[in-house]
């Protein structure tokens, strides 16, 4: 098991962090191998191996790595001790000050975003699906990281394996909700082989929203829909008609 890293965030001393795919854990079927969601109708212990791997791996306890109950908003909370699985709120983002307590972002073609400011001591991480992006999900992490001391800044984040633009496809309302959001969405949308639909560039989209909010980014360049071997994919389930589909870990934690 051996996930991918970014490199703008690989060199920061005092984190550790990762962008997890599916190999590695023990769940089985559709849901082979590392299914780390709960929310998918897999074996409880599995998941709880799974998470016990990324847990192990990251250098933490898997009680301590924690994942909200994702909404696909723009909310964020701060994180100070560690909850219960079935207790976990309702969120889209998260953020912490506090070394040893991983902060998990549970995706199947959302953008997990991850964010550190080592200076300042203070990570965060985002679900960012299109409605957390279009909604503000990486501003209200940004602004909850400032007030735990951070700085914009000195605010490094990373977008790791996401739907590419050539396997998100879109229709005309989709793209007409960006548009009217802002006219300079349309750059995020080519049109699509069929008529009147569109690819939509969801990390593309997340990297501006970041940039203007004045943050450095880099993106992990791996697709989640194309690379079946390496990730688990909803949209590749659902145009499979596949029962169930995996969820996908990114984590980051700082050092104790």
């Amino acid at each position: 098991m051996t996930p991918l890293q970014s490199s703008l965030l690989s060199g920061l001393e005092g984190i550790t962090h990762g962008f997890f795919g599916r190999r590695g854990g023990v769940s089985t079927g559709v849901l082979a191998s590392l299914n780390c969601g709960y929310g998918s109708n897999d074996d409880a212990a599995a998941v709880l191996e799974n998470r016990t791997r990324v847990a192990t791996w990251l250098g933490t306890q898997e009680p301590r790595l924690l994942t909200v109950y994702q909404i696909h908003s723009a909310e964020a909370v701060n994180v100070t001790v560690p909850w219960a699985r079935g207790d976990a709120p309702k969120a889209d983002g998260m953020a912490t000050n506090v070394p040893g307590i991983a902060l998990g972002v549970l995706a199947a073609d959302c953008a997990p975003v991850l964010f550190a400011d080592v200076s300042a001591g203070v990570i965060g991480s985002a679900h960012a699906g299109w409605k957390g992006a279009i909604g503000g999900v990486v501003e209200s992490v940004v602004s909850l990281m400032e007030t735990l001391g951070a700085k914009r800044a000195r605010i490094r984040a990373s977008i790791g394996p996401c739907i590419s633009q050539a396997s998100y496809e879109v229709g005309p309302e989709f793209r007409a909700r960006f548009v009217e959001s802002a006219d300079e969405n349309a750059g995020y949308f080519v049109p699509s082989t069929r008529a009147d639909h569109w690819q939509f560039d969801l990390p593309g989209f997340v990297r501006a929203r970041l940039a203007v909010a004045g943050v450095e980014v880099d993106v992990v360049g791996a697709c989640t829909y194309e690379d079946e071997k390496g990730f688990f994919s909803y949209r590749r389930a659902t145009h499979r008609a596949e029962p169930e589909y995996g969820r996908n870990l990114s984590a980051i934690m700082l050092t104790p």
